[in-house]
């Protein structure tokens, strides 16, 4: 198998196939696209997600924090807490767990989440630090967002602009070659987007404007995510890769790497789809948050995407282009 998130058919096969659901109290099962749960607890539902870093050695204590809180983000929920595992290789020194762990924590004081426990542990089963994180928020039952929700005839709208997060983890693991090739300038911005990471606030911000589905943009990148959210909502989708925001730092390293920004890992990215697409812009835009109408959802199933004129069928995520650099 392939480095990166298991194929969507291996997924059902050999993952979704053996859940069972067993207590009625599971308001929001597994299920394909859905990176949350939500269980209920009377008049609040408690929403749950996890999600391991392991696609870089930089930055790890930062990213496992936002990656996490921005599942809960995606239900337009703010995120309450975290609990972390941390599994350190047998080489590892002290210096550098303290690192991570202050990473950790700043990342967690700004966006004010608890970190709730955990477990740390030195281990022979890993060659570099690898932390996985539970994340855990609470909202009203009857206000769940979900990327299951999108509806034919909205409009699909983007946060901030593709591949931020890949290109900042290529900037910091390859910084000393890229400042070489491509200058010292574009390295510094595409690492700058490592504090871009967050998806919080646009969260809460789309939750309050009034959407109908949201999903954050991780592996697979923004077609991978398009894919997902229309998998999860039984719609179609026409989406305008000319309309899709690459900044150009990310541009001149994909170039350079020959990879897709497109399919590129994007946390930090938000999809929305929204009634109101334009009008959903201009109030993310008050927040100080970058949006785009990138396209539209449809009744027709067909996940298309629009370059040059030519319609091209959207195809489910594959390996992540990062790891074809790292």
């Amino acid at each position: 198998m392939e480095t990166g998130k298991l194929p969507f058919s291996a997924l059902e096969k050999l993952v979704f196939s053996k859940i069972q659901k067993v207590h009625d109290e599971i308001l929001v099962s597994p299920g394909i696209g859905l990176d949350c749960s939500a269980i209920d607890f009377g008049e609040y539902a408690c929403i749950l997600s996890c999600d391991p870093i392991t696609g870089t050695a930089k930055e790890i204590g930062r990213l496992a924090v936002h990656i996490n809180c921005n599942d809960i983000a995606s239900c337009g929920v703010v995120p309450i807490g975290l609990l972390a595992v941390i599994l350190c290789p047998e080489d590892s020194t002290e210096e550098e767990l303290e690192t991570i762990m202050d990473q950790f924590a700043e990342a967690a004081r700004s966006i004010n989440v608890d970190i709730l426990g955990g477990h740390t542990e030195i281990t022979n089963a890993v060659n570099r630090f690898v932390i996985s994180c539970t994340a855990v928020g609470k909202c009203l039952k009857d206000r769940i967002i979900s990327a299951g929700g999108a509806r034919d005839g909205d409009s699909l709208v983007i946060t901030k602009h593709a591949g931020l997060e890949g290109a900042s983890i290529i900037a910091h693991e390859k910084e000393e070659e890229l400042s070489a090739a491509l200058g010292r300038q574009t390295v510094e911005e595409a690492m700058s987007f490592m504090d871009s990471i967050s998806v919080v606030k646009e969260g809460v911000a789309a939750a309050g404007f009034g959407v109908n589905a949201m999903h954050d943009v991780t592996e697979g990148g923004v077609l991978g995510a398009v894919w997902e959210m229309c998998e999860a909502s039984g719609t179609g989708v026409e989406v305008f890769m000319d309309k899709i925001p690459v900044h150009m730092a990310t541009r001149r390293i994909c170039e350079y790497y020959k990879i897709d920004p497109y399919r590129l890992i994007s946390s930090g990215c938000m999809l929305i789809s929204a009634a109101d697409g334009d009008g959903l812009v201009r109030r993310l835009k008050q927040e100080g948050i970058d949006a785009a109408v990138i396209g539209r959802l449809n009744a027709t199933g067909k996940k298309l995407v629009i370059r040059d004129g030519r319609a091209e069928e959207i195809g489910p995520p594959s390996s992540d282009e990062l790891y074809k650099v790292l």
